[in-house]
């Protein structure tokens, strides 16, 4: 029926692109392994790479009506190769590996409005806005992947109210759609289990209610559930409720209010108060915020890099297994000329529980600061179609660990990336 309609209305269209990535990583000190398990020293070499991450994607879209609504199927195909530099390595090296890193069938607005969908391999990144709950399906895999396999549904209930359903699964690379020499191979695409291993699969599913209470006032109540298998057998079995809260204060103030539960064993919140100027031109913003995460927390698909890229490998359960963590986070920065986005953020990072997984007897983690500039080099003129661009950024870390760690060296990340879009 959809497919007789798309062709009936005559309305197909076809597009494709590629974008170019490249980044260097310069890092010493940080406070675990990457891919590795639980580990009681820091990391002491220097390690230094560049990254190089090509991607090509295609889509056709159309309108099948007002019944049948606005249908796509996008494709996307990626490699990333890179030269460690320190210490020196070609296991990694061109042409790397070719990797299906989209391919979903979406559509929006079937039967007048009520129904939105997406069926396929897709980036998982804040998925209904829930950037604590869903952001890397892969995150094994480094900066190349963040999808998932999923199917997700949204029922547009009413002007203001939401209901989405999802099902999800990250497959072990083992058995993933990529194709490349065994000796060019990276690590896995899946996630690692917290005791650092790599065969593993995780799948979930769930439901998420959003609505508005007032104009200045949205919630969302959620509950959903992962399992995750290792070497074929059931290793961790988790439930998560929660709620949300978003008011909207005035035209430059806001927050977010964040409180969810795993079978009542272990907790997570977020509070955050937001400003940013709505004057035009040269815009100031600001936030403070404090995140907790109790001793043995799960963090879903939450593997993410939002906080830190070098704190990633400090996490001790495997890259990206945020836990047993309070972390008050200050940031400040300023958006300028066209583009150009100037971002500071610093603050302490304490342990929920003191496990001394860190191989220290305290429970001060340490203090995490982060500066971050990005901008434009290229911008493409869209009033005459165009589409090249070329963007870039620059970010440095610093970490002065506390006692929770068996060691006072201090870390440092440092990484610069250019990106190429046509």
């Amino acid at each position: 029926m959809v497919i007789s309609a798309l062709i009936a209305a005559s309305a197909l269209a076809f597009d494709a692109g590629a974008d170019l990535r490249i980044r260097q990583e310069l890092m010493e000190n940080v406070p675990g392994l990457p891919n590795g398990g639980l580990v009681t020293t820091p990391r002491s070499k220097v390690k230094d790479h560049i990254r190089f991450r090509p991607r090509i994607w295609g889509e056709i879209s159309g309108d099948a009506g007002e019944t049948w609504g606005k249908w796509r199927i996008f494709t996307r195909l990626t490699d990333e190769f890179r030269w460690n530099i320190e210490p020196p390595n070609r296991t990694t090296a061109w042409p790397g590996e070719v990797i299906i890193d989209n391919l979903y069938l979406e559509g929006k607005g079937i039967y007048d409005g009520l129904i939105d969908l997406k069926l396929g391999r897709q980036d998982l990144y804040g998925y209904c806005g829930l950037d604590h709950v869903f952001v890397d399906g892969t995150p094994g895999d480094g900066s190349r992947t963040i999808y998932t396999d999923m199917a997700s549904v949204r029922f547009n209930v009413d002007d203001d109210s939401t209901f989405d359903v999802f099902g999800l699964y990250n497959l072990d690379s083992a058995y993933d759609m990529r194709l490349g020499l065994a000796e060019t191979r990276l690590s896995s695409l899946a996630a690692r289990f917290p005791d650092g291993s790599g065969r593993q699969d995780d799948f979930g599913y769930g439901a998420i209610w959003g609505s508005k209470l007032a104009k200045w006032f949205r919630y969302q109540l959620f509950a959903m559930q992962k399992q995750m298998l290792h070497t074929g057998k059931y290793r961790n079995h988790t439930e998560l409720v929660g709620t949300k809260l978003m008011p909207q204060w005035n035209e430059e103030w806001s927050s977010s209010f964040e409180a969810m539960s795993q079978l009542n064993r272990e907790w997570s919140g977020y509070a955050d108060v937001r400003w940013k100027s709505s004057r035009n031109g040269v815009k100031p913003f600001a936030k403070l915020g404090y995140h907790f995460m109790s001793g043995a927390w799960d963090p879903m698909w939450a593997r993410a890099v939002n906080d830190s890229e070098m704190f990633l490998y400090g996490t001790h359960n495997g890259v990206a297994w945020w836990s047993n963590m309070h972390y008050v986070k200050t940031t400040a920065g300023l958006e300028f000329g066209k583009k150009h986005c100037l971002t500071g953020s610093a603050g302490p990072i304490f342990a929920a529980e003191r496990d001394r997984v860190g191989g220290g007897d305290g429970s001060f983690k340490g203090f995490l600061s982060q500066l971050k500039y990005e901008f434009p080099i290229y911008l493409a003129d869209r009033e005459k179609g165009g589409r090249f661009e070329v963007f870039g950024h620059a970010l440095v870390e610093f970490f002065n660990p506390g006692d929770y760690y068996a060691t006072e060296k201090p870390a440092y990340f440092f990484r610069w990336q250019l990106e190429f879009r046509f």
